[in-house]
């Protein structure tokens, strides 16, 4: 069976600026992501991404409100998060916010990517120590999978970093009683390792560096999800890389470099 490439798109909303280059609003921000998304619906993408983050300059705090609202107003694109900060969120809601906006699309057109974080607002936003940053991710994964998998609206489940669930319902559940989970990495070799473990796809983010470098991270999650005797019809991977198409080199290069410039210096 011949493999399928899938074309998309991701975002993190980022805020336009002014000719001063002063920041216009972040609720302009919102909007413009929200046309942008039916705009790739209209053009026959196959996939849009919302990245979480907490920033005045990416203000897409909210995956799930997003996608909820793009939900309704596409008719066939695949909509996913890109990905949701699971450490320093409720994995429950995270569930309930996407099976929302499945219901809303008719079924079939969410995805939630979890992610680790590859910036750290949400840390003291939220309350959080990143000291815990691994376990805390580890924990609400495996909620977020135990939700997932249930046969049930009832979900039973215990950890180190959440109160316990005792059998209780997580609604609204998807159309077709699941979603796909993706597993983010932007390059950790024992995130690649995990993914193939779980046996969940993987979506590497290259926001810098070469991208023949993460190769040999994708062998590594093949070659463990195969160890780990998962199906290979589950074994996927993503790659989303920053990037601008314009008529000409030249003309790219002019209206990239900018916006790539203020992010390095911003996250630097």
């Amino acid at each position: 069976m011949g493999e399928t490439m899938e074309i998309g798109a991701y975002s993190f909303g980022d805020t336009q600026r002014h000719e001063d280059g002063s920041l216009r609003s972040t609720h302009e921000a919102v909007r413009n992501l929200h046309e942008a998304i039916v705009h790739a619906d209209e053009v026959g993408l196959d996939y849009f991404g919302v990245g979480e983050h907490h920033t005045t300059s990416m203000p897409a705090s909210s995956p799930g409100a997003t996608i909820a609202a793009a939900a309704a107003a596409t008719k066939q694109i695949i909509l996913g998060s890109a990905a949701s900060i699971i450490s320093t969120d409720d994995p429950v809601r995270v569930y309930q916010q996407f099976a929302t906006a499945d219901a809303i699309s008719g079924g079939g057109r969410i995805e939630i990517t979890a992610g680790r974080g590859s910036s750290v607002e949400t840390f003291p936003l939220f309350g959080y120590d990143l000291g815990d940053y691994d376990e805390l991710y580890a924990n609400k994964l495996n909620l977020l999978m135990t939700i997932n998998e249930s046969d049930s609206e009832e979900v039973t489940w215990s950890g180190s970093r959440r109160p316990e669930i005792p059998n209780l319902a997580v609604v609204p559940r998807p159309v077709q009683g699941r979603m796909p989970i993706w597993l983010a990495t932007g390059g950790n070799a024992g995130s690649s390792a995990r993914a193939g473990q779980l046996g969940l796809p993987v979506s590497y983010g290259i926001i810098g560096g070469a991208p023949h470098r993460f190769a040999p991270l994708a062998e590594l999650y093949r070659e463990t999800a195969k160890r780990a005797g998962h199906p290979e019809e589950n074994i996927k991977v993503s790659v989303a890389a920053m990037g601008l198409i314009a008529p000409t080199k030249e003309g790219a290069l002019e209206r990239f470099y900018p916006g790539w410039y203020n992010l390095n210096v911003e996250m630097g």
